[in-house]
């Protein structure tokens, strides 16, 4: 056998894995989710990363549409329906909620949640206004659940390894970073909730929202926005399609100097010539005093990615990396970065140290800084929620 088909075959056994893992016994009393309508993201998200966890079932589902979520739910194998979101929140047969409804229903739907006693895993961003995610996490922390913006790529040992040869001073003091993410024109159906303004649509609050958090997470600290500028779609005043933003970071601790950062997305990127498709893109690039180093695929890195060191004056060396090392660590080299997050999510209402956490904190600065991207650009920030919780 060639090193080339082992290869081959490894990365065959992993995605096999990653998409249909294998279903484990559940504990006595596993954490029972709800999911908050029959969103497209929920099966990789949620539903299939907690077939190989023993302490989580899925145990209903919940749509405006009642007829959807019962074919949802017989699609999934979700034993329970309600006919209502808030039905679902009032049961106490539910511990924890998934909201992956638009972005501008996340503070409603997720204060509503919490105020019902449950944790809830929140998708990304958080909400429309930083505010918004203060008093969400206030209240978390009021009644003592547990609240997660899942950033799940963080989470996976791939973009861990990244940001270790970073701040480990390898190459040297940190400069500056460039991160991609674009997807390729006709991706996304002009009618997806990601360009409508009034659901919080618009390329820097879905698939912008990584490239900024990224590099908070990589510099581990906060931005100022000197420059941002939007590609509007189709011609609207207030829904960007694309965004390049640049950040400097004046006090980092991995340079004595200011960090750059150069991050450019686009949900609808045009096709070359106008006739092929270019190929999405999902890289980050750090450039240091002695070097660089570029991990492809960095938001899903568990289907395949690659990490290139290269140390100035020497050949580049490639790595990967799917399994956190040592002897006291989690995880299977097929887990997904979702499959990652919910580890920790469990571990953390389980009064367990998870090994890697996002904090209230993060999070609210994290839209801070969403605000003054579209701030400097020119454009509206998304619209605030009009439901008041006091």
């Amino acid at each position: 056998m060639t090193v080339l088909s082992s290869i081959i075959g490894l990365f065959n056994t992993r995605l096999a894995l990653a998409l249909d893992p294998p279903v484990v016994p559940k504990n006595e009393a596993p954490l029972r989710f709800g999911i908050l309508g029959a969103a497209n993201i929920a099966p990789s998200a949620l539903i299939t990363p907690a077939r190989s966890h023993p302490d989580v079932v899925i145990y209903a589902v919940a749509a405006r549409d009642e007829t959807r979520a019962r074919a949802y739910a017989r699609k999934h194998r979700i034993p329970v329906v309600f006919s209502s979101y808030q039905d679902l929140l009032d049961s106490p047969d539910v511990d924890a909620v998934y909201n992956p409804l638009p972005n501008g229903l996340h503070f409603e739907w997720t204060m509503k949640a919490l105020t019902a006693g449950k944790h809830v895993l929140l998708e990304k961003p958080s909400s429309n206004r930083a505010e918004e995610t203060r008093q969400m996490f206030e209240l978390a922390t009021k009644k003592n659940l547990v609240l997660l913006e899942a950033f799940h790529y963080r989470f996976h040992p791939a973009n861990h390894r990244f940001k270790e040869i970073i701040t480990s001073g390898t190459l040297g003091e940190l400069r500056s970073l460039q991160v991609d993410t674009r997807m390729f024109s006709g991706f996304f159906p002009a009618r997806d909730i990601r360009f409508n303004y009034e659901l919080g649509g618009g390329a820097a609050a879905d698939m912008g929202c990584y490239g900024l958090s990224v590099v908070r997470w990589v510099t581990d600290s906060e931005p100022i926005v000197e420059f941002a500028k939007a590609e509007l779609f189709n011609g609207r005043a207030d829904v960007d399609r694309a965004m390049v933003s640049d950040l400097i970071f004046d006090s980092s601790p991995h340079s004595s100097s200011r960090i750059y950062a150069h991050i450019a997305c686009d949900l609808a990127r045009p096709w070359k010539f106008g006739i092929l498709p270019t190929l999405p893109t999902f890289n980050i690039t750090a450039t240091c005093a002695r070097g660089t180093v570029r991990c492809t695929f960095f938001i899903m890195p568990a289907f395949i990615h690659s990490i290139t060191i290269h140390e100035n004056g020497k050949p580049p060396i490639k790595e990967t990396r799917y399994k956190f090392l040592g002897e006291n660590t989690i995880g299977k080299d097929w887990w997904t970065t979702y499959r990652y997050q919910l580890e920790a999510f469990v571990n953390r209402v389980r009064n367990r140290n998870p090994q890697h956490w996002i904090s209230g904190d993060d999070s609210v600065a994290q839209m801070r800084a969403l605000e003054a991207v579209y701030v400097k650009a020119g454009l509206q920030l998304r619209p605030a929620s009009n439901v008041e919780f006091h």
